[in-house]
């Protein structure tokens, strides 16, 4: 009300941006913030140009970067699926570039090497990205009112959850809304679930950060988890493979998937563990 009685005295520029630092207030406050853009897109509303109505779509576009490479692998988080094609995600990088819990978790995570971290997508402007797979699932309470459910944050807990353009391989076309499993903050991570549950996920295996990893830090790939993406890629054809092979990263963002390899040739030689054979076989 005092706002109502101040901007009858406003003149109408000023008044106009006071409502707009308002909105940009309110949405800085959103919780799920866009690492792609350093600001909240829109409290994840879908990218610019996706329809207004994206919330309500039967069907959700997933962009897969790593285990998502695989269509088996896939299938088992999304049995649904449907249309699985190759695509590539302009301005974003492939890194392995922090821990992922589940590794600990399984058993396949080497800390005295530092073999323990996972793949995400980092904004770079103007940088040639990768290729990625594409593919529909039906929404099924996925996405709520144009943001992520906590069912679906409960299979990417670590990751910012964001909405991207892509391009289709198959038609050449630009795309908006591809969902993208990106970059995030330990703070990010910490306010969605608690500190508790940062203690439960990594605190326990002596993990004090998951993004915070410098790129002089050592850190490098699970292993086992490496050899099932390298597969994965390498099903998908040469486009795929040597996408992943030459524009995925080592957390030092210089060295490549392809020259670690050449280094470490036993990966790709040694197998997963026989109850991980099918999880992580490419």
């Amino acid at each position: 009300a005092d706002l109502m009685i101040r901007s009858s005295m406003m003149s109408p520029t000023i008044l106009v941006l006071v409502v707009l630092l308002a909105e940009l207030f309110h949405c800085s406050t959103c919780f799920h913030t866009s690492y792609r853009q350093a600001r909240p897109i829109s409290c994840f509303k879908m990218s610019e140009g996706t329809s207004a109505n994206a919330e309500q779509e039967e069907f959700i576009t997933i962009l897969g970067l790593g285990s998502l490479l695989s269509e088996r692998s896939s299938r088992m988080t999304f049995p649904d699926l449907q249309n699985f094609r190759l695509g590539r995600v302009p301005n974003y990088r492939r890194v392995f570039g922090h821990p992922a819990s589940i590794f600990f978790q399984r058993g396949i995570a080497n800390q005295e090497t530092l073999e323990m971290s996972s793949l995400s997508a980092e904004y770079v402007d103007g940088h040639a990205g990768f290729v990625c797979t594409i593919f529909e699932v039906p929404n099924n309470n996925m996405m709520e009112g144009g943001m992520p459910s906590k069912a679906y944050l409960e299979r990417e807990e670590e990751f910012d959850i964001i909405s991207v353009p892509y391009i289709d391989l198959e038609n050449g076309k630009e795309r908006q809304g591809g969902v993208l499993c990106a970059r995030y903050t330990d703070e990010g991570y910490t306010q969605r679930w608690g500190k508790e549950r940062f203690e439960k996920q990594y605190g326990v295996y002596g993990i004090a950060t998951i993004w915070g990893w410098k790129q002089d830090s050592g850190l490098l790939p699970c292993a086992t988890y490496l050899r099932h993406c390298t597969l994965a890629a390498k099903s998908m054809g040469p486009a795929c493979s040597d996408s992943f092979l030459d524009e995925t990263f080592l957390a030092d963002r210089t060295t490549t998937i392809r020259t670690y390899l050449a280094s470490n040739p036993q990966i790709m030689t040694t197998e997963p563990p026989p109850e991980l054979a099918v999880r992580y076989g490419g």
